[in-house]
């Protein structure tokens, strides 16, 4: 039995009266498709093992802890917890389901000995289900599958244990691999069992399961290892390196060397020890091979440098990260709004952001252009890409985005681009208009299955088809599709994608959107903007109903005389105007136009304002 630990206020120090012996640690990843269940279960986690007082309320999705995760109801960034179960330390890592975050997955798994694959009892393996999970088996890690959410209605939870079953084998898993441990339960009603018919109380036959057959960490005898997989930052003690320690003994007081990506080596001194403990840290004096932990006071080091011994250095194989499939123009906000509401303006403070971003986001890239204030941002989809943006707006930046662009190789001597897997699931009565909307994007469809109602479609079709897809596909269906898509690989160029057809309405003066104006244009189109909003020349206000560009003057009001009374005419009737998120206004652009992104404003603009310079550079390219 584990003696607690003792706080002494003199040293301010915790002291480990019992030291963890390798046999009863356990590092699990939880992966999943995205909305599957895994912040939830870790919730339950949390209560079962009491991490929080009787009297304490936490709520829901406790880990989800910045604000864009809660908004979104979507995991962003990876959590580290760790809970004491009977006399077993378990290290857990909560990981985001969308394949944008992939480079985010990829590197916690290599802090894991075995993972918790979730499943949902209803939809069973999904696209990110396999992509998260493909990592798993190449990294040798343990599976135990969870089938969950068997409560729902119309849900087989043995036709999807079969489905997993053929998931992995399809994969490549190894055989010890494929004698994976299934549990059937429903995290949110807290219950776990080896039998879905059979309902229990908890779900501690989950966490027996962890203990039984999720292998202790390895430990391989010989120097300090430690691989830096993940980065955190505190405003006391600057920045922070965590990973998992594969080798020999860390202590608080040592001095290390940091082997470099490129097999550099850089001594630095440890300042701080921390292990996981709950959901907090827990300062310690020394750390045995195979648990995680956190290193305080190294200067200089990067995701995928290795802590390492100071008299021999050995470095450990760095993180390989899937490349990005996308890219976006960033540049300064130059509108003549610009300055109204953020506090970061300048080409030089989103260039230092950004450049902080990379330090973090391992899937990301950042080129120079020609301009000085104009960069090249490149990730791993239109969602990736919208998080750094949101975040940096919710900071109190002002920037301008680009449309946003696949990138284009050459593969032996071909254009190739990027290829993903797409899958729509859909009431059946409206399947028809999807397949023939992703047809005309160059999708190429794979397989079409009825479930319950609703029919499940797979394609593949080229990244550049998706950009804008979701939208469209949302008013055909009346909200109802629900859209995953993963990326497969580049294959050669598929010809030309017809973009959006219709033009925008461009406004042809500075001033307010007077009611009486946009009533008597709401013949030429929808609009963007409210009654009475500010607005500036060259502003996109609204989609014309025609394929051409169109100026029009929304800023006159009406003109009053003895004759023309003010309130003779009837009352202005208005269509309410289109609202776009980030993410809608990045994929409804076009070539021309920016996304002006303030922290409290979105709005759409062409990129030169003046009408005659926009004439002037079109007789230019045609």
């Amino acid at each position: 039995m584990l003696t607690p630990y003792t706080f002494l206020s003199s040293q301010k120090m915790y002291i480990c009266r019992a030291k963890h012996t390798m046999e009863n640690i356990r590092n699990i990843a939880i992966i999943a498709h995205v909305d599957h269940g895994k912040t939830t279960l870790v919730d339950k986690i949390l209560h079962h093992c009491q991490l929080f007082r009787d009297n304490e309320t936490k709520g829901e999705l406790i880990l989800d802890n910045n604000d864009l995760e809660r908004e979104r109801g979507i995991t962003i960034l990876s959590k580290n917890v760790s809970v004491q179960y009977k006399d077993t330390k378990i290290n857990i890592i909560d990981t985001p389901g969308h394949a944008d975050f992939g480079g985010e997955v990829e590197r916690v798994l290599n802090m894991a000995d075995g993972v918790l694959l979730l499943v949902d009892a209803f939809e069973g393996p999904m696209p990110q289900t396999r992509f998260v999970l493909q990592k798993a088996i190449n990294l040798k890690l343990k599976p135990i599958v969870v089938v969950n959410k068997v409560d729902k209605e119309n849900c087989t939870p043995e036709e999807v244990y079969e489905a997993v079953f053929d998931l992995m084998f399809e994969l490549g898993a190894e055989e010890w691999q494929l004698d994976f441990p299934v549990l059937y339960g429903s995290a949110k009603n807290n219950w776990m069992s080896d039998d879905w018919k059979n309902q229990t109380d908890s779900i501690s036959p989950l966490l027996d399961a962890v203990v039984a057959h999720i292998p202790a960490p390895k430990v391989t005898e010989g120097t300090t290892q430690m691989l830096i997989t993940s980065l955190d930052y505190s405003s006391f003690t600057g920045r922070i390196a965590i990973g998992r320690l594969h080798r020999g003994v860390l202590k608080s007081t040592d001095t290390i060397s940091l082997v470099k990506r490129d097999s550099s080596v850089i001594k630095s001194k440890i300042k701080e020890l921390l292990v996981f403990d709950g959901l907090g840290r827990k300062k310690v004096d020394a750390v045995k091979a195979g648990d995680l932990c956190a290193v305080v006071g190294l200067e200089n080091f990067e995701i995928g440098d290795t802590i390492a011994d100071v008299e021999t250095p050995e470095g450990l194989p760095a993180i390989a990260i899937d490349e990005p499939t996308m890219s976006m123009l960033f540049t300064i906000n130059d509108s003549p709004f610009f300055g109204k509401e953020g506090k970061f303006v300048t080409s030089r403070h989103i260039k230092d952001r950004l450049e902080r971003e990379l330090e973090r986001n391992l899937a990301m890239r950042l080129e120079p252009t020609d301009a000085a204030d104009k960069f090249m941002v490149f990730g791993r989809g239109v969602l990736h890409l919208s998080v750094l943006i949101e975040t940096m707006r919710r900071e109190g930046y002002e920037l301008q985005i680009g449309q946003p662009q696949v990138i284009i190789k050459e593969i032996d001597g071909k254009k190739c681009e990027p290829v993903e897997e797409l899958t729509i699931d859909l009431p059946e009565e409206v399947s028809g208009k999807a397949v023939e909307m992703v047809t005309m994007r160059k999708g190429e469809m794979t397989a079409m299955e009825p479930k319950g109602g609703r029919m499940l479609c797979s394609f593949k079709v080229p990244s550049r088809g998706i950009i804008g897809l979701r939208n469209q596909l949302l008013t055909a269906t009346a909200g109802e599709a629900i859209m995953n898509h993963r990326f497969v690989d580049f294959e050669p160029y598929k010809g030309e994608i017809p973009g959006r057809i219709n033009g925008s309405l461009i406004s042809m003066e500075k001033g307010t959107a007077i009611p009486y104006s946009l009533d008597k244009l709401q013949d030429r189109g929808k609009f963007f903007i409210h009654p009475n909003d500010e607005i500036y020349t060259g502003q996109v206000i609204g989609e014309n109903s025609r394929a051409d560009d169109l100026v029009v003057n929304v800023t006159k009001t009406k003109k009053l005389s003895n004759v023309r009374a003010s309130g003779s005419d009837d009352k202005v009737k208005l269509a309410p105007p289109i609202s776009f998120s980030l993410e809608e206004a990045l994929e409804y652009i076009q070539k021309d136009e920016y996304v002006e992104v303030t922290p409290n404003s979105l709005r759409l603009r062409k990129i030169y304002l003046d009408e005659n310079e926009r004439k002037r550079r079109e007789k230019k390219v045609g």
